[in-house]
Formats: C-alpha cells, structure tokens, sequence
C-alpha cells in the first residue's frame, strides 16, 4: 500500500514530465530499498552543486526537494527523490555485485550549447557498494594533438589526422567539487554530475563511458552509450579593440564564467583550451594558454551567459576588466575595449624584443602539425605588443620548423612589428655545453651536416660559423647550470658554480676568445644569471646583457616575460636591432621598470664603446630616466610573488621589488657587482630624472638595477687606461671553467676533444694572467 501510495503522489506531482519519461525509458526502474536521509542529504548537495555549476535546478523542483528536507522521512521520500532528479539524468549506470559497470541512457534531453559547458545528472545504482573514483570518459573527448615531444621529427604513431581531430569536439568530466566527492560513497543509490562541453554546432554524436576504477568496464563494453547530442549554436562575439591612442590593435583578452567547474586546468576559461587547435581553428589559440589573441574586427564563439574579460596588451599596459552579457535568442554580438597604457617606450625611442621564442616544442604539439606556423607567433608578439621577435628553430620538429628560415624578415613583419625565423642550438650534440641563440645568420646548416646528429658536439666552433657569417650569438638560458655548489643568493659570491647544466657554462671558455655578443637574462634565476655575468665584466669581458623568455619552454604564460628595450641607432629593423645588442644600447627588463639613457658623465650606454676615460680617480656623476608600475594595492598574486623564493618563478619581476606593501622601487648603482648607491621611486607609472655618483679608484664598470626587474647594460670606466680586472672574479672564472670541463669533456666526441682541449686552456691562461695582474 505504501508503494502504491507513493506512486499515486509522482503521477499528481508529475503527471506530464514522468510519463512520458517513462513511455520512453520503461526499463528504468525506482530503487526502493534505500536508506532516505543519506539519498536526500546528497540530493541536496547535487542542487547546490549544479547551481555552482550554472545548470541549476527548474525552481519548481528546487521547491520539492525543499519541501522533502522539511517533511518526515519515508521510503516514498526515496522515490520522491528519483522523480525530482531522474529527468535530469543523462545516463542511468548499473555497478553488479562483480563491480562491472553497465550504461543506459536516461531521462534528460540531450542538449548542449556550442563552445559551453552542460551539466546533467548520473544515476549509480551501485550493488557492489565500492567506494571508487566515479569517471567519465568518451573517445570524443580524447586530447585533439599529441603533445608534448621533443623529437627531431613526428613520430608515426603520434600522427593525427584532420579527420581525428574534428571527431574530438567533446569535454566531458565528473563534477566533484564542493560540496560533491570523486568518489563513490557506496551507498546502493547515488547521482553524480556529469559536465559535457561541445567545441561543435549542430547534430553530433558522442560516445560516452563511466568506469569506477580500473577493471569495472562491462566484459560485453555495454559501459558506455551513443548519444546524439543537439548542439546549440553559441553566438559570435566580436571584438573592436583600441589602442591607447584610438588606433585598431591586437590584445590579449582572458574570459571567464565565473561558474565552477570539475577540478582541471583552464575549465572556467573560453574558448575552452583542451580543444583549442590552432592548426584548424578559424583563429590559432593556444591550448596551453588561458588567453587568446584578437585584433579589432575578429570574434570569439560564446555561449550566452555572463562572463569577466581581462584585458590587456603587454606589460607596458594596464589590465582591465570588463564584464559582458552574452544573450540568448542572439546570432551575433559587438562589444568593444579600450586598451590603456601606463607608458609607451616607443615614443622615447625604445622598442620591446625577446631573442628567444619557439613555434615548436615544450608545450607546444608535435601533432596534427609539427609545432605551430610562425604566422601564429606572430600574432602573439603582436598581441604582447613586441616590436622585434626571434622565433628559433631548434631540435624538436627542426626538419620541419627550419623550412621556414629564410635569413629574412617573416612577411607579416612591418614598421612597428617584426619577427623573424632563428635558430636556437639545442637538441644537437653541443647542447650539453650550453644552448646557443643564433641572430641574423644566413645559413641555417653547419657546413658538411645533414643531419643534426652530425654538428659539433662543444659549442665554440657553432659559435664561430654563425660569427663569421654575420651572426650575433649569446647562450640561452644563463642560469641553468650555474647554481652554486653551496646555497646562496648573494651578488656577487665566489662559489663555484655546479657547471651542470644547459645555460651559459662553456661561456666562461668562449668569452675568452671573443665569440660572444650577449649574456641572456630574465628567464632564470637572477642570481645564478648575474654572478656569471659580473665575474666575468670584472675580467674585463665586454658582453652585453639581452632579455629572453624561452616561449614555451621555461615559461608558456605569454612571449616577452622577459624582454630587451632597445634604442636602435639608426633604423627600427632586424639589424638595427642586433647591432644595439652588440653595442648594449638596451635593458633587460620585465616590462614593469625601466632604465632609460643610463649615463656615466657624458657617456651614454651603447655609444662609444660604452667606456669613459679617466686620467686619475676621483667621482663620477651617473644618471638616467627611470620608470616603474606597481598597483597601488598588492593583489594576492603579487603577495605571493613577492612573498616566495628568488630562485622560483617569476624569476625577474618587479613585485619582487617593491619595498613592503609600499608603492616604492629601489633603484641601485652597481659599481663591479656591488651597490654604492641607490634611489627610491614611485611604481605610480611616472618617468623619474634620477642622479647617483660613485667614486672611483681604478678601472670598473657601472650598471643600473631595480632587482630584480630590470638591468641597464655597462658602462666601462677605464683609469689611466688601466684594464679591469678583479683578481677574486679571475680565480672564480678559473675554478668554474675547470669545473666546466670536469663535467663536460665525457660528452664532447673522440675526434673534437683535442681541440676542445686546447681552447680550455687557452682560457686557462687567460685567467691565470689576470689572475696575476689583478688586485
């Protein structure tokens, strides 16, 4: 009679929705034997949860499972309960006493909306009682690229076909935020939420499984269902973007919904990363990025829902927020942004350049293409508004990427913007001794190789090919390989450096012989980079500082992390821009300080041989134009920057700078590595005329900082035409080139060690002679 009861409750209740439910779905029975209190306690933490999750209960039926919370408890509340929930249900999963899991298709309409997510709910009849983790899976929502790799070429069984990827249009995951679980609770009756997302409009098909660990699939595979799914076209959003100025621009632009999603990175982020492919998506967005790029007049697909748009351009910009409404029952939508800077070193004649991106390798796939175009980079340079970009081939996807080389500008290039195609010597037998950066080189293949495997195995003679064809060329990654045996973070120190790494180690050789143009900085450690840097300026080494990210392989967040501003001296172009290399008429810089016309008396830096003469010592007056941005107010990602370690990332960033929760920068006079002046500004975005004076009692270099954010390159200050020369940095050099060779010579071949061998000790007697002149 209470069966009977209960029944006759639903069909008053429901008389439309379960009927034809249950026309439809007759072989979906109602579990009795249940206890009610834990069944409705996690019913009402399925109603919160789908709130959370934007797919909230119909308001009639929020109301009923109200009215069961405050009603007695009974097994018609059991049954209440399944019929409130069950039209909800996308899938109905059966777990057997063995623990396998069987599928059948539910109540729910089978309804999504393109480019956004849809939650619906499981029903788990679980006989076995297992407490496993409840998943769901679909082999249309397996990764559409394979990534990542490193290897020379495209492995076959890596390969994807276009066809492949467009049949990997779904998202699919088991909601298990608060206040739900990953796992099963084992009781004999339980719902999940289930999130699917379609990158696809119109008719599609899915395939869609559970499992509750491993070995609970259906030996019959009856653990899964196909599903046609009615897609809703989202609506076309389009984007007019201006810059500071009112001018048309490309932007950086972060959305978000605000809505909670399934633990996992970049869920709440449009369009949805997991199934972003730039080699097929009307526009090239990076599935490990949670930004995308769009210039003013292009689009985004969204859903409609209401969402929060970061925006910005770089870091000489201010980010801002915006939020929009997207409606329903719309096709299209415009919506517009005005970017704001907070300065713009163009017009005080510096330009923004990173020596050190990648189309290919690290976090970017190896397939359905071998990396990325480089017209895609070059929407990225745009949209971090760099002036000038070198976008480097290197070992992963070389055969392919260096197809691209052409010893030119790219052909997107114009006046303001300009990128071209590199290479990077990493991935190649000399890697072990340290990457190598190679700028303006016209031939892209050491003379007498074919293949990589074939190149030198130690770095000099590479670097000496690309010097004698007109090349600029630094290590990349300085850091790396130059942490001290013992721990510190003081500049200068006189540990010697492990030497055990991929960054500017067989520098300490090279330097010697003049085959280095640049010291990279701002993608490693700062005090592993610098200590290298000052030793060996105090032997009286003139390489010059350049700024670099290593995109996306040190770091995957956005090109120019770190950069280079550089004042050319005659054009704004590619040559204009290696020879301020050269001279060290540039700043390494995060984007948020900057050191403008460093001057020591009347020398500026990067003119002149960057030297001032002395007849005799006595105190020089130095100056510079200085900037800085700092919000007013510390935001917790600036906390916990500046609150955490120098030697984690960001490696350079001026939150590390700030003075306290203060507003202040401190600026430093370097002289030799050592600070023997400083200035205090404020971050408030202001250009600040600043003076310093340093005495001087014999030859030494000076240099400007705010550290770690930002680095002027040297000025040289000779003393009666006296060498520089530190005799503790000589015999610093000298301990870390032995230790270079300790650790490297296994690794350089048979046949090229003898010459190795004598370049090592050149260098040898190159440290003990100012070793024995040095004070």
């Amino acid at each position: 009679m209470k069966t009977s009861s209960a029944l006759i409750l639903l069909a008053v209740l429901f008389p439309l929705m379960l009927l034809g439910q249950h026309d439809q779905h007759a072989n979906h029975t109602v579990a009795a034997d249940v206890e009610p209190q834990p069944l409705l306690a996690q019913a009402m933490r399925l109603q919160e949860a789908l709130s959370f999750s934007g797919n909230a209960l119909q308001a009639a039926d929020a109301a009923k499972l109200k009215a069961l919370e405050n009603g007695a408890l009974s097994k018609a509340t059991v049954a209440q309960i399944q019929s409130i929930l069950d039209p909800y249900c996308l899938n109905v999963v059966h777990i057997n006493p063995e623990g396998r899991v069987k599928v059948d298709r539910g109540a729910a309409k089978a309804g999504l909306v393109q480019g956004g997510w849809t939650a619906f709910l499981v029903k788990i009849h679980n006989e076995a009682g297992i407490t496993a983790k409840f998943e769901a899976t679909s082999p249309n929502a397996l990764k559409p690229y394979h990534s990542p790799s490193f290897e020379h070429r495209v492995k076959k069984e890596h390969e994807l076909t276009e066809g492949q990827v467009a049949n990997r249009f779904l998202d699919i995951q088991i909601y298990a935020g608060r206040p739900l679980h990953a796992n099963l609770s084992g009781l004999k009756l339980e719902y999940a939420v289930v999130q699917i997302f379609s990158k696809d409009a119109g008719k599609r098909e899915a395939e869609i499984a559970y499992n509750a660990g491993q070995g609970s699939q259906d030996v019959g595979f009856r653990n899964s269902t196909h599903i046609l799914f009615d897609v809703k076209p989202a609506v076309k959003v389009s984007f007019d973007v201006k810059d500071d100025d009112g001018t048309p621009t490309m932007a950086s632009f972060l959305i978000t919904d605000g809505q909670a999603h399934a633990s996992g990175k970049f869920k709440g982020i449009y369009p949805l990363p997991s199934r972003r492919v730039a080699a097929f998506d009307e526009y090239p967005d990076f599935f490990f990025q949670p930004q995308i790029y769009r210039k003013s007049g292009e689009h985004v697909i969204l859903p409609p829902g209401k969402y929060k748009v970061t925006y910005t351009r770089g870091p000489e910009y201010v980010p801002q927020t915006k939020e929009i409404t997207v409606p329903d029952g719309k096709a299209s939508l415009d919506v517009s942004f005005q970017l704001k800077r907070w300065i713009q070193l163009a017009k005080l004649g510096w330009y923004s350049a990173d020596h050190h991106i990648h189309a290919a390798g690290c976090s970017h796939y190896d397939s359905p293409t071998e990396g990325v175009d480089p017209k895609d980079m070059f929407r990225q340079v745009l949209g971090e508004d760099l002036n000038m970009a070198a976008n480097l081939a290197w070992g992963p996807s070389w055969y392919h990427q260096k197809t691209f080389f052409t010893a030119k500008d790219h052909p997107l290039s114009g006046k303001k913007t300009i990128m071209r195609n590199d290479v990077e010597v990493s991935g190649f037998p000399s890697s072990h001794a340290g990457h190598i950066v190679l700028l303006r080189i016209k031939e892209d293949d050491y003379p007498g190789t074919t293949t990589i495997e074939q190149w030198p195995s130690w770095t000099a003679p590479v670097l000496s090919w690309a010097k004698k064809q007109g090349g600029v060329v630094g290590y990349a990654h300085s850091g790396w390989g130059l942490e001290p045996m013992e721990p510190t973070s003081k500049l200068p120190n006189y540990i010697t450096p492990k030497m055990d790494g991929i960054g500017a180690v067989e520098y300490v050789v090279t330097v010697t012989d003049g085959l280095i143009d640049f010291f990279s900085a701002g993608d490693t450690p700062a005090p592993w980079e610098l200590n290298m840097y000052y030793h060996t300026l105090n032997c009286g080494f003139k390489t010059r500082l350049s700024g670099e990210t290593d995109f996306p392989c040190i770091t995957d967040a956005r090109v120019g992390q770190a950069r280079s501003y550089f004042k050319p001296k005659n054009a704004m172009d590619y040559d204009g821009y290696v020879e301020a290399i050269q001279l060290g008429r540039s700043y390494v810089s995060d984007g948020k300080s900057h050191i403008m016309d460093f001057k020591v008396e009347d020398v500026e830096a990067g003119t002149g041989e960057s030297e001032l003469a002395l007849k005799s010592p006595g105190t020089v007056n130095v100056t510079a134009k200085l900037a800085a941005y700092l919000p007013e107010k510390q935001d917790s990602i600036g906390g916990k920057i500046a609150k955490s370690p120098i030697l984690d990332k960001p490696y350079w960033d001026i939150e590390r700078s700030r003075v306290g929760q203060s507003r202040t920068v401190r600026a430093e006079l370097i002289l030799n590595g050592v600070p023997v002046d400083t200035v205090e500004i404020q971050a408030n975005g202001k250009l600040n005329d600043v003076n310093f004076s340093a005495k001087i009692s014999r030859s030494c270099w000076l240099a400007v900082r705010i550290y770690p954010s930002s680095h002027s390159n040297p000025v040289f200050v000779k003393v009666n035409n006296q060498p520089i020369v530190e005799k503790q940095s000589a015999e610093w050099c000298l301990a870390a080139l032995e230790q270079c060779w300790k650790m490297k010579q296994p690794n350089i071949r048979a046949e090229e060690r003898n010459a190795a061998a004598e370049a090592y000790e050149k260098a040898r007697k190159v440290y003990r002679e100012l070793i024995a002149n040095g004070k």
